[in-house]
C-alpha cells in the first residue's frame, strides 16, 4: 500500500479535533467537568484545578470518524475498534465516576481489571478467529519463539502494561499527546511496511487525533484527557503492536511510556522494602520538575526521547 489513504486519515482526523475542540471545551466547563489536582503534587500544578477534563472524547470521536471513512472493514478493523474504544470506555467510567458523580477513587481497582481483562478477551478472541499468528520475533534479529495458547496470556499482559504504561504519562501539558504521536507515527509507517491497511489507517488517524487535541491541550493546557484519552491510546497501540507482529518492538517505540511506568514500580518497591524513595516523586516526569525544570522543558525533553526511541524503533523493523 502506498500512503496517500495514510496522509489522508492524519489530515482528516487532525481537522476534526481541532473543530470538535472549541464546540466540546466550553460544554465541560458548563458541566464543571474540571480536573482535581494532587495535593502532593509540584506546588505549580495547583492553578490547573479546574481545567476541563474528558477530553480524550475528542481524541477517539476524531479518530474514529476518520477510521471509519477510511479504513476497510475486517477483523482487524474490529479488532482495533474494540482495543481503542473498549479501553477508552472504561476510562470514561472512570472519569465520569470521579468528576460528575464526586467519587474520588472513581472505578475501583477490581472493576478497572474485569473492564480490561473482558476487552482484552474480545480481542484475543478475534485474534483465534482471524487465524493471528502466535510466533513472537525479536526484533533485529532471526530469532523467534511459538508462544502457543500462551500467547494470549502475553496479549492480554501486554493490554494491562500498555494501557497502565501511558496513563502514567499523562501527567504534564502536552507530554501524552506528543508521545503518542511519535509512537503511533513509528507504527504507522511500520504498517505500511507490513502491507496492513487498517492498522496503517488507524495508527494516523490517532496521529492526527492527539496532534489536533494537542492545539488545545499544550501548554498551558485548556483541556486534558484523562483517562478516557489515555486508557484508549493505551489500548489502541497494544492493539497495534499485536496485529502488525511488533509486539516486543513495543517496548522500543513505547520506551517513554516504559519509562514512566517503571519509575513507579522502582519507587513503589524501594518505599516498601527500604522506606526510600529513589525519586523525588513518581513518575519520573514529575521527579525532573521537582529538580528545577520547567513543565516546558520536560515535555520538550520527553518529546526528544520519544523521536530517538521512534527512530531506533523503526531502524530495528527494518533489520528484522
Amino acid at each position: 500500500m502506498d500512503y496517500t489513504s495514510v496522509l489522508w486519515t492524519l489530515g482528516v482526523s487532525f481537522v476534526l479535533a481541532v473543530l470538535i475542540g472549541p464546540l466540546f471545551i466550553p460544554l465541560l466547563r458548563r458541566l464543571k467537568f474540571g480536573q482535581q489536582v494532587r495535593t502532593d503534587g509540584p506546588e505549580s500544578h495547583l492553578k490547573k484545578s479546574g481545567t476541563p477534563t474528558m477530553g480524550g472524547i475528542i481524541i477517539l470521536v476524531a479518530l474514529t470518524i476518520a477510521f471509519l471513512r477510511f479504513a476497510d472493514r475486517g477483523p482487524q478493523y474490529w479488532a482495533l475498534i474494540v482495543a481503542c474504544l473498549g479501553f477508552g470506555l472504561i476510562g470514561f467510567l472512570d472519569d465520569y465516576i470521579k468528576i460528575a458523580l464526586k467519587r474520588s477513587l472513581g472505578l475501583t481497582a477490581k472493576q478497572k481489571l474485569l473492564g480490561q481483562l473482558l476487552f482484552s478477551a474480545i480481542f484475543c478472541w478475534i485474534l483465534i478467529d482471524m487465524g493471528h499468528s502466535t510466533v513472537v520475533s525479536v526484533p533485529g534479529t532471526d530469532w523467534s519463539l511459538d508462544f502457543g495458547w500462551a500467547y494470549y496470556l502475553l496479549v492480554v499482559v501486554m493490554f494491562l502494561g500498555a494501557t497502565n504504561a501511558v496513563n502514567f504519562t499523562d501527567g504534564l501539558d502536552g507530554l501524552l499527546a506528543g508521545t503518542s504521536a511519535l509512537a503511533f507515527g513509528a507504527f504507522a509507517i511500520v504498517a505500511v511496511e507490513a502491507a496492513q491497511p487498517q492498522s496503517a489507517v488507524f495508527s494516523a488517524a490517532v496521529v492526527g487525533a492527539v496532534l489536533g487535541f494537542l492545539v488545545y491541550n499544550a501548554h498551558p493546557a485548556k483541556i486534558f484527557m484523562g483517562d478516557t484519552g489515555s486508557l484508549g491510546l493505551g489500548g489502541g497501540i497494544a492493539g497495534i503492536a499485536i496485529l502488525t507482529k511488533t509486539e516486543l518492538l513495543l517496548v522500543v517505540i513505547g520506551g517513554v511510556f516504559v519509562l514512566e511506568m517503571l519509575s513507579v514500580i522502582i519507587q513503589v518497591t524501594s518505599f516498601k522494602t527500604r522506606g526510600k524513595r529513589v525519586f523525588k516523586m513518581s513518575p519520573i516526569h514529575h521527579h525532573f520538575e521537582l529538580s528545577g525544570w520547567s513543565e516546558w522543558r520536560v515535555v520538550t525533553t520527553f518529546w526528544f526521547v520519544g523521536l530517538l526511541l521512534a527512530g531506533a524503533g523503526l531502524l530495528l523493523f527494518k533489520a528484522s
